[in-house]
């Protein structure tokens, strides 16, 4: 059972060090990832006769606002990923593994929320994302939320207790 724990665990810090590098890349190299919002909020790169367009946001300081609230979104879902994986191993061979999973739940709920409620559900949808050949990330959320929904998956599979 302990090697299916650790298994479950390893997950669970694969996503944890995947946000972490994502919220650090953010940061660090703010201009790379920042002109990709800039562009799906302004919506200049939709279908040219879109009526959508109304509801683009071109303030700057709204975009930087969301920007921010996206990294610091990541770096939340990080701490909150690491706090499980901590809680976690210091329950690894008892009964209370269970209740510790509930930190890691928390924090991949939150990653699957951020990349479907943020990516696809407002970039995609509201700003129109899926119409920008340059500026769409629909199906790299996709593919986050799909590798993040198998860890919960299996964070979340009952554990058969050994036989004795």
């Amino acid at each position: 059972m302990v090697l299916i724990r650790l298994c479950k665990i390893a997950l669970v810090a694969t996503i944890a060090v995947f946000f972490t590098l994502v919220a650090f890349g953010n940061i660090t190299d703010y201009g790379t990832n920042w002109g990709f919002v800039q562009h799906v909020l302004a919506m200049d790169t939709i279908f040219p006769d879109s009526t959508l367009r109304w509801r683009a946001i071109t303030d700057e300081r709204l975009q930087t606002a969301a920007y921010v609230a996206i990294i610091a979104t990541e770096g939340a879902i990080a701490l909150v990923l690491w706090a499980g994986v901590v809680r976690m191993l210091a329950t690894i061979r008892t009964r209370g593994f269970r209740r510790a999973r509930a930190t890691a739940v928390l924090g991949l709920t939150l990653g699957i929320l951020l990349y479907g409620g943020g990516f696809v559900v407002i970039g995609g949808e509201w700003f129109a994302m899926w119409q920008s050949k340059t500026w769409n990330g629909q199906s790299t959320a996709f593919a986050f939320i799909g590798w993040i929904s198998a860890v919960l998956i299996i964070l979340l599979l009952p554990e058969q207790e050994e036989e004795h």
